[in-house]
């Protein structure tokens, strides 16, 4: 069902929440909720930007990792918060619309309201360097053995399990799919032996790719990747095309007062535009894209139409 007929109203309805006053807003430390573990891109993209935000604020900007259910239970934290812009949470379209029908319960849309845009993260499938020499050669085997090359991804409802499932779709092909509570402990299992290929963000695999310790096999986005030119698109490998790159942002309680989300909205653009930030985040191959509350509503409308197909086809549910 599409975000307007569920009730998305995104940042217009702000002014209807409150004529609170910025000029004392904030007072204390603000709570980042990162709804999965330490060391995937959510976890790496906040912490990057959570000082020069806080610098910006005057204020300590507390990181607070809550993972669990796709991302549920970090928007639970959320949610259940004070309205009152001391609790924001990192989410794209797939984690607020999405993971929660896999805990089944309705889309957090309808009850968070967006701050900005933080960046899209090109989404790539990554193994091990002795396992797979190429992207072609894990389709064969995956198309030989349906069901048996394990492919992990960060949580249930996630962009990069949307983009796995995409993947089956398109090309008629089966993988064992794993689900882990973020990106971190995936890739830790992954650099074990105890998974074939992981589905990651660019911002949190790049460090071990240019180790040598992963190999880059695919890139689920319509374009090259700049640092990364060999790796292959979809389109490259002989796929059939679709954008699976990880577009989130911060969002904060709907009633929210209007006036503190400009000003939580200043602090995330300061942050991201903050000359050491910027530079970390462009290393590890993420686009970083500032935005107004509006232009964030407007994207997330759009990535509404990535997972219409799957949800139809009864691909994406609680298991």
């Amino acid at each position: 069902m599409s975000l307007k007929r569920r009730g998305f109203i995104g940042a217009g309805a702000l002014a209807l929440a409150g004529t609170a006053r910025a000029d004392t807003f904030p007072s204390k430390p603000i709570r980042w909720v990162i709804p999965f573990a330490p060391g995937g891109n959510y976890d790496v993209t906040s912490r990057i930007v959570a000082d020069p935000m806080g610098r910006q604020l005057g204020q300590t900007v507390l990181i607070d990792n809550r993972p669990g259910a796709g991302g549920v239970v970090g928007l639970d934290a959320a949610v259940a918060a004070p309205a009152d812009g001391y609790t924001i949470v990192m989410a794209s379209f797939t984690v607020g619309y999405v993971a929660p029908i896999f805990a089944g319960k309705q889309q957090m849309l309808q009850v968070l309201a967006p701050i900005s845009i933080l960046t899209t993260a090109p989404t790539l499938v990554v193994a091990r360097p002795d396992r797979f020499p190429d992207m072609k050669a894990l389709l064969a085997e995956a198309k030989a053995k349906p069901g048996t090359v394990t492919m992990g991804h960060s949580g249930n409802g996630t962009t990069n399990h949307v983009a796995i499932l995409r993947l089956q779709l398109n090309e008629q092909v089966k993988f064992n799919i794993i689900p882990y509570r973020g990106s971190g402990p995936g890739i830790a299992d992954l650099l074990a032996g105890n998974v074939d290929c992981f589905a990651d963000q660019l911002t949190s695999s790049m460090p071990h790719i240019q180790s040598g310790k992963l190999r880059p096999l695919m890139n689920f986005g319509l374009e090259k990747i700049p640092d990364l030119p060999a790796v292959p698109t979809l389109k490259e490998v002989g796929c059939t095309p679709f954008e699976g790159g990880t577009t989130a942002g911060v969002f904060v309680r709907l009633e929210t007062p209007k006036p503190i989300v400009e000003r939580l909205n200043a602090g995330v653009i300061a942050g991201l535009k903050d000359e050491t930030a910027n530079k970390r985040l462009r290393e590890l191959g993420a686009i970083v894209r500032p935005s107004t509350p509006e232009q964030f509503t407007e994207v997330l409308k759009s990535d509404e139409a990535n997972v219409s197909e799957l949800l139809q086809k009864g691909l994406l549910k609680p298991d």
